[in-house]
């Protein structure tokens, strides 16, 4: 792929459509955060692969918005043709209206959220908006989409049956015969009706969108990934439409007014209903929240999918062990070695994200991915950060682990331990009902900030359930003021990095639960950390004993699954401190 090629021929398009910019995002018009390549438009023209950014491409100057977990990986992929802005430091909204007010910016309108397109136009920048998106006219060689079927996640693994879900959805928002509602968030139908797809790389998702009336449900997707099985499992009451006629089925539908979410809806979709005379009353999509909360069923199943993960990754570590320093094994080797792991379990779907295997200094770059370009020996001194996740029936897994080659010195032992100590200082935060986001993260950076150090994303994200790794709410972040509810699954990882030498990160899955009407969070993630990496004299008489029961608790539930090897190199890294 030549960017430059690229570029060029984009930038001709833009003299003839006689506008000065272009903004190109990374998302489909499904807004999902993993797109097949095939509608990756930024990658197109940037060579950018990271799950996140913005390209504004005028004619002279190009730039890229990301945030700081990509920052790095920008000005290595696509620094030579880009000027690299971080969003934290200047949103694009801001740096329109400091640089570029009276220019014509054209957009694709299908491909921005409504709330991201008001928020730029507040600031008084000329904004075009180009229904036919510019990029498809000149990416002649773009591949075809492969179709592939849809399927229906049973009870025994989602635990509510889609009926009952859409009743509590119907009571909640008060759908009548006046009052509808549009789910234009896919993840948000397929969790609903407990539908699951292969639209998305990692995430097993559908791509669709649902209109939901006092009598039926219309969903619209293609209809060649729907077989007549899985329509014929609902009731008449869920119909299903081609996506291609989405907006005619919506005026011959007859709705008055709709209920929609302008944070998760396209600019185009909803200035479409307004002008076709459909009042449109903007809500947040309850739906985030409802199935943010998991019930005692995928809990349940959540700890058994991370006993599958954890076997895994043990499984991956003693592989390791065996041939440090003895054979060539490499990043990708290493990335791939864990996959062969998770493919043993017959219930392993897929990963759940870009595989994070970075050694040394490539582990300071926070999103890497190892390509043949980039991909490193692991050998010698060093220090490796493996961030990796799998898609199971039973659920979704995200776990980091940063592991020491050689012999750690004691610097990077203690940055290593006051990381840790972080990481547990959340896990045991003794959560009110008012406990927000910010204070958690604060509470994950307090040991590292008292030696001047920080790290530049965010301590903790929510996870779906057979869904997408990254979902809202709740968040762990400086400014989070999302508060927890029970059930709710966020990850736990703070990290540091240094750049050019090295990147740590300790990442489990926490979920909220309730004790003797305490409100407290657990682990679900059931990995070893590593033992070679900490300073026992920086821990407490209380973090000692709770890594010392986590061990004895990771020994205990996943030493049957292992051969007698696996065995005694488990109980040799989960023995006591």
């Amino acid at each position: 792929m030549n960017n430059l090629d690229n570029l060029n021929k984009l930038k001709k398009v833009l003299i003839k459509k006689n506008i000065d910019a272009y903004l190109v995002p990374k998302n489909d018009c499904f807004f999902n955060e993993f797109i097949k390549t095939g509608n990756d438009r930024l990658r197109y023209v940037s060579n950018f692969t990271g799950s996140a950014g913005t390209a504004l491409i005028l004619h002279k100057k190009n730039y890229l918005f990301v945030d700081g977990r990509y920052t790095i990986q920008a000005k290595r992929e696509s620094g030579h043709l880009f000027s690299i802005i971080d969003i934290s430091k200047i949103n694009i909204s801001s740096f329109l209206k400091k640089n570029y007010t009276n220019i014509k910016i054209g957009f694709d309108p299908n491909l921005f959220r409504f709330q991201a397109i008001k928020n730029i136009l507040k600031e008084k920048i000329n904004l075009v908006s180009i229904e036919k998106n510019l990029i498809e006219q000149v990416w002649k060689d773009k591949k075809k989409e492969v179709y592939k079927n849809a399927f229906i996640l049973e009870n025994q693994y989602c635990g509510i049956s889609h009926i009952k879900k859409i009743k509590n959805l119907r009571d909640l928002l008060d759908i009548n015969k006046k009052n509808s509602f549009f789910i234009s968030s896919n993840e948000n139908v397929c969790w609903l009706l407990n539908i699951r797809g292969e639209d998305s790389i990692y995430s097993p998702l559908l791509n669709a969108f649902a209109l939901i009336q006092q009598n039926k449900i219309t969903v619209f997707c293609n209809l060649k990934k729907v077989g007549n099985k899985l329509i014929k499992s609902f009731k008449k009451d869920v119909q299903f439409s081609d996506i291609k006629s989405l907006k005619e089925k919506l005026i011959r539908t007859k709705i008055f007014s709709v209920k929609i979410d302008p944070a998760t809806t396209s600019y185009g979709l909803i200035k479409f209903l307004q002008s076709s005379k459909i009042k449109c009353k903007f809500i947040q999509d309850p739906i985030f929240h409802l199935k943010s909360k998991k019930n005692k069923i995928e809990i349940q199943n959540l700890k058994i999918a991370h006993m599958f993960d954890g076997v895994a990754l043990v499984k991956l570590f003693f592989w390791i062990n065996q041939f440090k320093n003895k054979k060539k094994i490499n990043e990708i080797s290493c990335q791939k070695q864990l996959e062969n792991f998770r493919k043993e379990n017959s219930f392993y779907l897929g990963p759940s994200f870009p595989p994070i295997s970075g050694f040394n200094k490539n582990g300071a770059i926070i999103h890497y991915n190892a390509t043949n370009k980039t991909n490193q020996l692991l050998i010698g001194n060093g220090i490796y950060l493996l961030d990796t996740g799998g898609q199971y029936l039973w659920g979704t897994t995200d776990v980091t682990r940063t592991i020491s080659f050689g012999k750690p010195s004691i610097y990077k032992k203690n940055i290593y331990t006051r990381i840790l100590k972080g990481h547990l200082e959340l896990r045991n935060f003794q959560l009110k009902n008012n406990t927000t986001g910010a204070q958690l993260d604060r509470a994950a950076r307090k040991y590292l900030k008292q030696i001047g150090l920080d790290y530049p994303h965010s301590t903790g994200h929510g996870v779906g359930y057979c869904l997408n790794v990254h979902e809202s709410p709740p968040s762990i972040s400086k400014k989070s003021k999302d508060k927890f509810a029970v059930g709710q699954v966020v990850s736990n990882e703070p990290g540091y990095y240094l750049e050019r030498q090295f990147g740590m990160r300790i990442e489990n899955l926490i979920y909220v639960n309730k004790i003797k009407k305490k409100l407290l969070f657990e682990d679900l993630t059931l990995v070893p950390y590593d033992k070679n990496l900490i300073n026992k004299d920086l821990l407490s008489r209380l973090e000692i004993k709770y890594l010392n029961n986590y061990h004895k608790e990771v020994f205990e539930k996943l030493n049957s699954f292992l051969n007698l090897k696996e065995l005694n190199f488990l109980k040799k890294i989960c023995s006591p401190l």
